[in-house]
């Protein structure tokens, strides 16, 4: 199925909406009482991004809303596991680097989608935007 095709037929959407709430979910789940909280956000986000971005086929398109759901999925689990935002938006920046480039994607135009996705993300749940854009 073609990009178009699929944003179309709203699987882009659907796709990106599942990256947060997959990333809040696997989180939260790993997190309770476990002392790796950054290393598992990484690891969650990056799978999160990766599935996201290769279920879309527009890698270079989609990077900014992915990044936005991601960060906002994390910054709520954060807060149910007890991780600060700087921490947690630390580790969801180097998952998403690195799910974008497990499926090929510019890296450098990603970090730059992951910024401004970032400060939106943190906007939308609330979350002190200048602690993110750190």
């Amino acid at each position: 199925m073609s990009p178009a095709e699929t944003k179309e037929k709203g699987g882009v959407g659907e796709a990106l909406s599942q990256a947060g709430a997959t990333v809040k979910d696997g989180i939260v789940g790993a997190l309770k009482g476990a002392g790796e909280i950054e290393s598992e956000i990484v690891r969650v986000a990056r799978t999160a991004v990766t599935e996201a971005l290769k279920g879309t086929g527009a890698v270079a398109g989609e990077t900014l809303e992915v990044s936005k759901e991601v960060i906002k999925g994390a910054l709520q689990a954060g807060e149910e596991v007890g991780a600060s935002a700087v921490t947690t938006t630390r580790a969801v920046a180097k998952g998403v680097i690195l799910g974008v480039a497990d499926v090929g994607g510019d890296v450098a135009q990603a970090a730059t989608q992951l910024v401004k996705g970032a400060v939106k993300g943190a906007a939308e749940v609330g979350t002190d935007v200048a602690l993110v854009a750190r």
